[in-house]
């Protein structure tokens, strides 16, 4: 079978000898005159990823094709995804030199459309080997991190943060049985960047993708991933192996902001302890490279807490990370900031057990931990320390009180964090602000009717007596947000994660919670009726 790529074709199928036409569209199936496309293996926000034949080898070799489709022809956003794709291009490539990422075989664009072509890894994603073999020991999840990590170390080492580890992007090869770490999310962010809005397209989609929310840390679902928010994602997956449970399915306590997995494993102390620091919300509490972590399984650290604030990458010098480049809203032109993690913590000033962060000059934001995660929502922000911080006394956050037009100028010109802003009694009917990030922010009486927050992450937000009729929320991430009284009439809901969100007093009557994570009990407190659409997809009263 031959597959056509063309995302409009309603009929992509077409017959093993048809391989120049597409029979229902007309579109070229041979792409570079050479890739032939057999199947979809997968289609996201960011576009697809296909199996393909190189028909100009001998014995034409499987390879993977991703096509990755800014969904604007304005020339602005095209002339800078051309730019970034050239750019990742040559990330990826640098990449593929380890034996355990797959190689770059090649990348082109043709009718406006980005093409990468990677390494066929004929293998069993870990999530699928779980399915079918069952959980893992303690010591087949050490074996794991063994094999893994040193990969995740190579990255690093490139200045390459993955951002979406998870079981499903872990292949292991059928030819040598090793682990290939797949789906690489720097191009997937690079360019889903430049669908920002433009000024020349109105209807330009800004969704981006920050990583799988169920395995990614804090920070990084506030934009801001470093190195150790991979050490994160690889300790979820370490859960998911053990459990069988997807992350967004164990309880976490609303304190501290920790899953609670303890429960439902079976490992010994020592290792539990490993795990837990991997899984640590607070970034300074957690493993900073994944060196550390290997040391640590290799038992160089002795015992308590295997070395409490252990962290090697804060050795006096500073490494450009590969971040997604995004149009600076201060500035007048589109720019490609390169944040730099300060790996000195001689600036910081450490009291009663808590370190404090500055950030000054341009040498980036430097890692801080001020609060619980439970006071601040998260690990990198702007705050103001009261004159009277370095005596150990407690830190001010400034919060920030937008207007209408602010905000909706400020989005237009590409910020996208707005955590812990204020914006209650707003009237923002209709305001694009999808993939925002938003997380304690406050939208008392809010006026969201018909709003575009999908994607957006509205953890920890206080949206009470919100209207929010008609509002787009599909994929946004809502755990523990306050929506008592909040207005859903005819909202679009599919795929939220409600987890712990107080929906007491919400009206759902005619919402839509396809594949929302929300429990029985929450929605028993909420108002629906028959055209309330439920979870699992169906209609009716209650729940």
């Amino acid at each position: 079978m031959s597959y056509c790529v063309n995302p409009g074709c309603p009929h992509p199928q077409n017959p093993a000898d048809s391989i120049l036409q597409c029979q229902t569209c007309g579109a070229r199936l041979l792409l570079r005159a050479r890739y032939r496309v057999i199947e979809p293996l997968g289609q996201g926000g960011f576009g697809a990823t296909f199996l393909a034949k190189d028909i100009s080898l001998p014995g034409q070799p499987s390879c993977v094709v991703k096509q990755l489709r800014p969904s604007s022809s304005s020339p602005r956003v095209l002339e800078m995804a051309r730019e970034l794709f050239k750019r990742e291009a040559k990330t990826l490539g640098q990449l593929g030199d380890h034996p355990q990422v797959p190689r770059l075989l090649d990348y082109f664009e043709t009718e406006q459309q980005f093409y990468l072509v990677q390494e066929y890894v004929k293998g069993s994603t870990l999530k699928q080997e779980v399915k079918h073999s069952g959980r893992f020991n303690e010591s087949d999840v050490k074996n794991f991190l063994l094999e893994i990590l040193p990969v995740v170390q190579y990255i690093h080492s490139q200045g390459v943060i993955h951002r979406d580890i998870k079981p499903a992007n872990i292949i292991r090869r059928v030819q040598d049985s090793h682990l290939v770490l797949i789906d690489f999310g720097a191009v997937k962010d690079q360019v889903s960047q430049t669908i920002l809005l433009d000024p020349a397209d109105q209807t330009a989609n800004t969704k981006f993708s920050v990583g799988t929310f169920s395995f990614a840390p804090p920070e990084q679902m506030a934009l801001r991933p470093i190195f150790a928010s991979d050490i994160y994602a690889v300790g979820m997956t370490c859960l998911y192996l053990l459990t069988g449970k997807s992350p967004k399915d164990l309880d976490f306590d609303a304190v501290t902001g920790e899953i609670v997995w303890q429960p439902h494993v079976q490992v010994s102390p020592n290792f539990a302890r490993i795990l837990g620091k991997m899984l640590k919300p607070m970034v300074g509490h957690r493993f900073q490279s994944a060196g550390d972590v290997i040391r640590a399984l290799s038992g160089e650290f002795e015992d308590p807490s295997l070395v409490e604030g252990l962290a090697t990458q804060f050795n006096g010098s500073s490494r450009t990370v590969e971040e997604p480049t995004i149009f600076n809203g201060e500035a007048t032109a589109w720019s490609a900031p390169q944040s730099k993690i300060n790996q000195d913590l001689r600036s910081n000033h450490t009291r009663a057990g808590r370190t404090s962060f500055t950030q000054s000059g341009n040498t980036g934001m430097q890692p801080r931990v001020s609060r619980t995660l439970a006071e601040s929502g998260r690990t990198f922000g702007t705050v103001a320390p009261s004159s009277d911080n370095l005596a150990g006394q407690k830190v001010t956050k400034a919060v920030v009180k937008w207007d209408t037009n602010s905000l909706r100028a400020a989005y237009f010109k590409g910020k996208r964090d707005f955590a812990d802003c204020e914006f209650s009694g707003l009237q923002l009917q209709k305001a694009l602000l999808a993939g925002g990030n938003f997380y304690q922010a406050r939208f008392v009486k809010a006026n969201l009717q018909t709003a575009d927050l999908s994607g957006a992450n509205l953890g920890h937000a206080r949206l009470i007596q919100a209207n929010l009729r008609g509002a787009n929320l599909t994929e946004a991430y809502c755990s523990t947000a306050n929506f008592e009284g909040a207005d859903f009439r005819g909202a679009d809901l599919t795929g939220a994660y409600l987890s712990k969100a107080n929906l007491r007093g919400a009206n759902l009557c005619g919402a839509n919670l396809t594949d929302a994570t929300v429990s029985e009990e929450q929605l028993a407190t909420a108002k629906t009726n028959w055209l309330t659409v439920k979870p699992d997809g169906k209609r009716g009263f209650g729940f």
